[in-house]
């Protein structure tokens, strides 16, 4: 088991940074790069331009990004996970297959699919499934037959199994965006499914990352203080065997990591912060203790989990 798993994100958004990944694979040892490029709408977008051509529906873009960092990916042995496949991950990674052949590398790739769920919606309201607003603003009945996406968030369990059948880049659809951090910390250091603590961790590394840039300065309220955002650097999760983690960057690049730059990335986009709820487990973000360690680096200790709800 290693003693330091090393987790980059290299894309917050489908249009992010095109030259983010060649950076962070280029710019310090790491272990794996994640991207993430599915937001709700994007789903939408998505399950549009499939209905126009079969062979579409995933980020195309990932393709484009992979090939100005595949030589250093396959070079410096990085795994790479992405929920590039949007709604078509088979699709996606048939296209990542021919980028590989035609640069004449060969990685192993895992897909994960199972998520879209738009042709099941009949299926599993018959079967009990309610799929009434869940603060009670609308009942189903008012969109039933309009839906254009209907999208499951899958765990980190299905990219941990891609791992550990030896997938050097894992091709996913709609999982929550932290499961792509958390399963290759349960792949490297073996977490138990119930070790609640450590699985909240994860997450809460993965939650920090999930967002690119908005945790090295881009999402912070106090921006003018930050000495340049040009050339931002992307986040590090160095993540150690206990589930304790420092957030960092790579040197010399734009950007600010702090306890305020981390601690506003936590509170982004939760509801209660005492119950941040995933499929894998439910992170206590109020258990987190957070320290400046050092210039552009913020040590996070303290994750309290309890399991998923039902």
């Amino acid at each position: 088991m290693k003693s330091l798993v090393r987790i980059a994100n290299a894309s917050g958004y489908w249009g992010d940074d095109p030259e983010a990944l060649l950076r962070q694979v280029s710019g310090g040892p790491l272990d794996y790069v994640t991207m993430d490029y599915l937001a709700e709408i994007t789903m939408v977008i998505l399950q549009r331009q499939r209905a126009r051509d079969a062979k579409a529906g995933f980020a195309y873009d990932f393709v484009e990004h992979l090939k100005l960092a595949l030589p250093v990916i396959a070079e410096r042995g990085v795994t790479v996970i992405v929920n590039a496949g949007g709604i078509n991950p088979h699709g996606c990674a048939a296209a990542v297959e021919a980028l590989c052949r035609d640069a004449g590398v060969s990685l192993p790739i895992g897909v994960v699919a199972g998520d879209d769920l738009v042709a099941s919606l009949d299926q599993l309201e018959a079967a009990g499934a309610c799929f009434d607003h869940m603060d009670g603003e609308r009942r189903y009945e008012e969109i039933r037959g309009r839906v254009v996406a209907a999208n499951a968030y899958l765990s980190a369990r299905p990219v941990a199994e891609a791992l550990r059948g030896g997938a050097r880049i894992v091709v996913t659809g709609r999982t929550t965006d932290a499961a792509l951090i958390l399963a290759p910390l349960v792949h490297e250091f073996g977490w138990p499914w119930d070790d609640w603590d450590r699985l909240a961790a994860g997450i809460a590394a993965g939650h920090i990352l999930e967002c690119g840039a908005q945790a090295t300065g881009g999402n912070f309220t106090d921006w003018q203080r930050i000495p340049s955002m040009l050339d931002v650097g992307y986040p590090i999760a160095e993540v150690q065997p206990d589930g304790d983690f420092v957030v960092t960057k790579h040197p010399n690049t734009g950007g600010l990591v702090s306890v305020r730059t981390v601690t506003e990335q936590l509170l982004y986009e939760i509801g209660d912060p005492r119950a941040y709820q995933t499929p894998d487990v439910t992170l206590d973000i109020t258990s987190l203790t957070l320290l400046q360690d050092g210039p552009d680096r913020v040590r996070v200790s303290g994750a309290r989990g309890v399991p998923a709800p039902p």
